[in-house]
């Protein structure tokens, strides 16, 4: 997880579409828009545990009024470092955020490192003081009645589907959830890709000084042929260029 941390998040998605069964436009990343309100902070990577909210809807706490206890106790029992999927029924039309300084702070105690909120989120400086980082659609004032709905089950986030368990990588570009089966040479692909763009493509484009357009080209090409020829010795692919 500290490794892939040190990565953005497209960096991790050019590694992991060399290893994956799935294509490359598989909705295991968010389709949707989001923002990232604490930038500053860098990359997330967790394990997923999964929340669904309705805070428009003042029934859930009167038919459920431990459901904050019971989903602390879920959360406490995966291990971590963990990032909250929240799903929240009230779209588009939201009503309030589950999301703000005592949440963060409750969720850093029980190992998670930040939240991906298909809806609110407030209090985003006393957020980032706790150490909790927090990717959501808009901001709020209030929490209006925001509560569990049910957590620890499949939810869907701005257009991808989310599993509890989930390898979860996070930053200011977006998410991206791997299937389980590709995270064994997740990290590895996504270093071969990244040092495999320096080598070649990068290193090409920069090499400009004192050079006709003709020769940039050139030699841009011909770094594109490498760059393949190297994606397709390790993966039997070819890149995203």
């Amino acid at each position: 997880m500290l490794e892939l941390k040190r990565w953005n998040t497209p960096t991790i998605a050019n590694g992991w579409e060399q290893i994956t069964a799935l294509h490359a436009n598989a909705r295991v990343f968010n389709r949707d828009p989001v923002t990232d309100y604490m930038p500053w902070m860098g990359p997330m990577a967790g394990r997923a545990v999964t929340l669904v909210i309705e805070p428009d809807n003042p029934a859930h706490r009167e038919a459920n009024p431990n459901a904050w206890s019971d989903y602390r106790r879920y959360v406490a029992s995966v291990p971590g470092p963990k990032i909250v999927v929240t799903q929240d029924l009230d779209a588009p039309d939201y009503a309030g955020a589950a999301w703000g300084e005592v949440n963060a702070n409750i969720h850093r105690a029980l190992g998670c490192v930040g939240a991906v909120v298909d809806g609110c989120i407030r209090d985003i400086d006393e957020m980032a003081n706790a150490g909790f980082k927090a990717i959501a659609r808009r901001l709020a004032v209030s929490h209006a009645y925001a509560t569990p709905v049910s957590w620890g089950e499949p939810v869907e986030a701005f257009g991808a589907r989310v599993e509890p368990g989930q390898l979860i990588h996070a930053d200011k570009h977006g998410f991206i959830a791997i299937p389980k089966e590709d995270e064994a040479l997740l990290l590895e692909a996504a270093l071969f890709m990244d040092s495999n763009e320096c080598n070649t493509l990068i290193a090409a484009a920069r090499d400009f000084a004192g050079k006709t357009a003709e020769e940039v080209l050139a030699q841009i090409e011909a770094a594109a042929k490498a760059f393949d020829a190297a994606t397709r010795n390790r993966f039997g692919r070819t890149g995203e260029h």
